[in-house]
């Protein structure tokens, strides 16, 4: 397959009348790559199984994974959902947004979009590129993370003209990503109640400013159970992961920067926060570092995640070693998406 790519940096006349082309791709059946806020989404009419299929297949992706449907405004859910006072309060509050909201299904979604569940999964994104693609589609357009299955989100062009090119019909070039971690995904339980399914960018705090009770579903932190249903994207036992084996060190900063000085393994890869780099240096090779971002400054350590696992990849290192986040904040959605990238390797360095 030949794949066009789009270079759009502002949505001008030039670039409206490129949507308008991509959104013509999405009207046939055919796939297309965006941009949002959050990461890079592969594209397809989430009313068409046909279309859904080929977004399968494109990232190798097992077909029990649900989609998220985007839609270009909040009221566009009533023809896919059947919405509650609690969606139009959460939409009020974060859409257009990094938040996707799960509810109970209209038949208009196929059972291949939704993963064979009863439920569909909605999201507004922020990003104007990705609303107006949307809207010139006159469709919702499903959506995964633009990556091969279980390897890490991409947050730039690049990631997505690497993993997708020959794979999809369009690629658009929006740039970096401005949140680098995928959407927080709840599910609606009863009227003012929530269960968190995948944190992101919204946390546990700013869900309780606009509903009454936020649960937290045990898969955010812990493997799912033999036999459960992945509810939502994002939630299988090992996901977003480099080649290389991702070991995540439970301890102090000064604990983690003991454990790697100590360490006698050779070839090795240290994801660390920029106060402790400069002690580091001195260790393992300064190529073999990769800057975290500061301590205090989990925004930047989520926009930083992912794309440092893929430049991991371009060397052959026999392990990575990187700190635990706390779960506190969008630092939960920091552990869950390490945790998955780490298929659960954590060495406790608490004394």
């Amino acid at each position: 397959m030949d794949t066009k790519i789009i270079k759009i940096n502002a949505l001008d006349d030039k670039s409206v009348r490129e949507l308008e082309y991509a959104a013509k791709i999405i009207k046939s059946g055919g796939l297309v790559v965006f941009p949002t806020e959050t990461v890079y989404g592969l594209g397809g009419d989430a009313e068409r199984e046909g279309s859904v299929k080929k977004i399968y297949a494109a990232k190798g992706r097992p077909s029990d994974n649900p989609l998220i449907i985007h839609v270009a405004d909040a009221e566009s859910a009533e023809k896919y959902a059947y919405t509650t006072e609690t969606y139009y309060r959460l939409a009020k509050q974060f859409m257009p947004g990094p938040i996707t909201v799960i509810m109970p299904s209209k038949d208009t979604v196929p059972l291949a979009t939704r993963g064979g569940l009863d439920t569909v999964a909605v999201r507004c994104p922020q990003n104007p590129i990705a609303r107006r693609l949307i809207s010139l589609s006159g469709t919702a357009i499903a959506a995964p993370s633009a990556n091969l299955s279980g390897t890490p989100s991409p947050t730039s062009a690049s990631h997505v003209i690497h993993d997708m090119t020959g794979r999809v019909d369009v690629i658009i070039d929006g740039g970096e990503c401005d949140i680098g971690i995928e959407s927080t995904i709840v599910k609606l339980d009863g009227e003012g109640s929530v269960t968190l399914l995948r944190p992101g960018k919204i946390t546990v705090d700013e869900l309780l400013s606009v509903v009454d009770e936020v649960k937290i579903a045990d898969a955010v932190t812990d493997e799912l159970k033999d036999g459960e249903i992945a509810e939502s994207p994002g939630m299988k036992y090992k996901h977003y992961a480099p080649k290389a084996e991702l070991m995540l060190l439970d301890g102090e900063r000064r604990e983690f920067v003991s454990f790697i000085k100590e360490s006698s393994e050779e070839n090795i890869a240290v994801i660390a926060y920029s106060e402790d780099i400069p002690e580091l240096s001195g260790i393992i090779p300064k190529e073999n570092i990769y800057d975290f971002g500061s301590y205090l400054d989990k925004s930047m350590q989520a926009q930083r995640l992912f794309d440092i696992l893929r430049r991991t990849d371009r060397v052959n290192y026999s392990r990575i070693y990187a700190p635990l986040p706390e779960r506190t904040g969008i630092g939960l959605a920091l552990y869950n998406r390490m945790i998955r990238a780490a298929a659960h390797k954590i060495l406790n360095l608490r004394r």
